[in-house]
């Protein structure tokens, strides 16, 4: 294991992971990486999803041990479906005092009461978060994605309640189409580095490194793949999150879509005509027949308004006021990774 802050500063910034697990901020706190080597079902059609899909839920809720995250969207109102009645369903819902902010819990509730499931609202403040940020970046070996946090939050709840397992819709966008701004075009090799990548190290480190190679793999005659890319690095990612909140709480992460893989090419024609995820979505219809489609919506965090008066990074790496015209989801970023930097410090003592 080879230390190099630089490298992983920038590799964070850029990919949201540090996606050379040979490297890592200190050698006390190795980067933990999610392995990907295990087995996954063919899927060609809404009928292989959701034999797929039970196959691994009715796995994971063999003994009654297992809770399911419950959002408003379809890939988890679906796993709803295919729960045993009187599972414990979790919703987390941001709370920022005096703000408004998205709640899906209103449409959980609705899953959740068709469903006949054990419905439970956690309701996450910003000292929630720090903490379990805090654990979770020590878990890990690096900062963190910004939902990671609430994942844990609702893990702990999970694992009071005496639940090993919890499963999650993580990946049904990734594998199937969702990430429709990510697939919305033949992009060229540079307007998709600009496109995808979360914070251009340049902007805000003193020191930067442009790491490219990620990309390259997946260049092609000047252009790059997105459901190519996104099957992998993306992929990695974002199990990586779901991974590392479930182990810091003490819980396994079961994701029923990630277990699965599509059975020859995306067809982008119907997902740039507005079909995005059509297999998951025929699947939703199959089984909540008459029900309308609900909006997509990100996990809910408040960041915008959570970091709306930070300030800006203080330690030397970074360049002041960096930040100031950044969005809050990359403003998290800049904030987590600093916390981490000083954490790193501590640990080495």
């Amino acid at each position: 294991m080879q230390v190099d802050r630089s490298f992983c500063m920038s590799a964070y910034l850029m990919y949201r992971y540090i996606y050379d697990n040979k490297k890592c901020f200190c050698e006390e706190r190795p980067c933990k990486q999610v392995d990907l080597n295990f087995e996954r079902i063919s899927v060609w059609d809404s009928s292989t999803l959701y034999t797929a899909l039970k196959r691994v839920v009715d796995d994971a809720c063999r003994d009654g041990k297992a809770a399911l995250a419950l959002s408003g969207g379809i890939d988890s109102a679906i796993l709803a479906k295919l729960v045993p009645e009187g599972t414990k369903a979790y919703t987390f819902r941001c709370i920022v005092p005096g703000v408004e902010v998205i709640d899906e819990s209103v449409l959980a509730k609705k899953w959740a009461r068709l469903n006949h499931l054990d419905h439970e609202i956690i309701d996450i403040y910003w000292e929630d978060i720090v903490r379990a940020t805090d654990q979770c970046m020590l878990h890990k070996g690096a900062p963190i994605h910004s939902i990671e946090a609430q994942i844990c939050i609702a893990a702990q709840k999970a694992v009071e309640s005496n639940k090993t397992r919890f499963i999650f819709g993580e990946n049904a966008d990734i594998i199937y189409g969702g990430m429709n701004g990510l697939l919305s075009k033949d992009w060229l090799f540079s307007e998709f580095v600009e496109r995808y990548t979360y914070v251009m190290p340049y902007k805000v480190l003193r020191k930067p490194e442009l790491l490219l190679e990620p990309y390259m793999e997946f260049e092609k005659e000047g252009h790059i793949d997105g459901h190519d890319f996104i099957n992998k690095y993306f992929r990695q990612e974002a199990l990586g999150t779901y991974t590392n909140a479930c182990d810091t709480a003490g819980i396994e992460f079961v994701g029923p879509y990630s277990r699965t893989y599509l059975e020859g090419p995306i067809d982008y024609s119907r997902i740039r005509a507005g079909d995005t995820k059509y297999i998951v979505r025929e699947l939703f219809r199959d089984l909540y027949c008459g029900e309308e489609l609900p909006a997509k919506i990100p996990m809910p965090r408040p960041v915008n308004e959570w970091l709306a008066k930070w300030e800006g990074p203080t330690r030397d790496e970074f360049i002041p006021h960096a930040t100031d015209p950044m969005t809050g989801d990359q403003r998290w970023m800049v904030w987590c990774l600093e916390r981490y930097l000083n954490m790193v410090e501590e640990i080495k003592g």
